[in-house]
């Protein structure tokens, strides 16, 4: 039988690690981070994981750092994505999103929520273990994980494909604001490319214009999002389009193509195929003879690596009485005294590859608030990194409990 789990005494120690959490948050909010530039932050992370005392501590050849506590044989992963987006327009913060800000409860930063506070409570987790002695048939894999922002999932399907570590599940702790989330909508990049002919612009009838023959195909497009599919639990899919580029010889001239990006939101039952399909299928671009294509990801990992995707996240969920669910509901319940909200992300995370792609369950719990995610004056709260800090110390023996072993 697994060891009892002494609750009150990992809600201690996660408070008496307040400090160094925000300590550890702060020093990797001040370094830059952004995809493909994580070399730094990772090499910040490790000295951290050795600190605090992880059995073992890896760097993967796409720069994905694995710390490890424990050698039992129920592999347990938790991951935090530790790349950035960038800062945007410096006018809209009210603080230097490097330099960051601290008040008695909150952390202001780039990354603050999305997501290195994750990373923070991760690692004092793992101290938590180490000093309590929580260590049983388990291992728990830590990962820091890169290019999240860029293509989400890659990171794991690095590590699922090519380095064959399959933990029995994740936890994701991008933010949740200290929820259980079971699931999200999957996600696609898709482009549509409209071919005309260029002229001199003061005779456009000599021309075809690409600009204008995409012009119909954006209103279909704002008009097929409306009758996009449903889900109960995950809401419903969405489509909009995010960037539009064309070429012509000079302003005074018909532009010869044009093309547009489209975020796709896919909700449960829709397909990447059918949102193709369903795109090609309207009139204007029937009309248009226009290509419609999925992008691909291809740009190179800090440490040199190269492994492309399409730009296809699949949509995932576990059920509401999965095992995971009732391993964090009973974790939380016991430290906390109260009932959690089960929910789900809005936006997409590594779930889309651990499970979506993988079939290997995940399961959310983490610092900081969705909102704050890409904002200006993006912040967490001290008291969410206590809080997941005892929960991921927590989990993996409340798991066993489960299994019943």
């Amino acid at each position: 039988m697994a060891k009892q789990v002494p609750f009150e005494r990992i809600l201690e120690k996660a408070r008496e690690y307040k400090g160094e959490m925000t300590a550890f948050l702060r020093d990797m909010i001040a370094i830059p981070s952004e995809s493909c530039d994580e070399a730094r932050v990772v090499q910040r992370i490790k000295q951290e994981m050795l600190k605090v005392g992880f059995d073992k501590v890896e760097i993967d050849p796409m720069g994905n750092i694995l710390g490890y506590i424990g050698h039992g044989p129920h592999l347990i992963g938790m991951d935090a994505h530790i790349d950035t987006v960038g800062v945007g327009n410096l006018k809209n913060w009210t603080f230097d999103p490097y330099q960051g800000m601290e008040d008695d409860q909150l952390i202001g930063g780039r990354g603050a929520s999305d997501q290195e506070g994750g990373m923070a409570s991760m690692v004092y987790a793992g101290k938590i273990i180490k000093d309590l002695g929580l260590e049983d048939q388990y291992t728990l894999l830590v990962t820091g994980t890169v290019q999240e922002e860029d293509c989400d999932g890659l990171c794991w399907q690095y590590i699922i494909e090519q380095s064959n570590i399959r933990p029995e599940f994740v936890v994701s702790t991008e933010p949740t604001d200290c929820q259980i989330y079971r699931g999200h909508r999957g996600r696609m990049e898709i482009r549509v490319d409209v071919q005309g002919v260029s002229c001199h612009g003061s005779a456009p009838e000599r021309g075809d214009n690409a600009i204008f023959k995409m012009g119909p195909i954006l209103g279909e497009l704002q008009q097929l999002s409306s009758r996009l599919g449903y889900d109960e639990f995950l809401g419903k899919g969405t489509l909009t389009v995010s960037e539009i580029f064309f070429t012509s010889p000079s302003r005074c001239a018909v532009a010869d193509s044009c093309a547009v990006s489209i975020d796709r939101r896919l909700t449960w039952g829709e397909t990447w195929e059918g949102a193709l399909e369903e795109i090609r299928a309207l009139p204007a671009v029937k009309a248009a003879k226009a290509d419609v294509s999925m992008y691909s990801y291809d740009r190179p990992a800090y440490t040199g690596l190269v492994y492309p995707t399409e730009c296809y996240f699949p949509t995932w969920k576990v059920e509401s009485d999965h095992i995971t669910v009732k391993t964090l509901s009973q974790a939380y319940v016991n430290l906390f005294n109260q009932p959690p909200v089960v929910d789900k992300w809005t936006f997409s995370t590594n779930g889309v590859s651990i499970m979506g792609r993988h079939g290997i369950p995940v399961i959310g719990f983490g610092p900081g608030k969705e909102p704050e995610a890409h904002a200006p004056n993006e912040k967490t709260w001290k008291e969410h990194l206590v809080t997941c800090a005892a929960m991921y110390a927590a989990i993996p023996l409340v798991y066993l409990q489960q299994l019943g072993q």
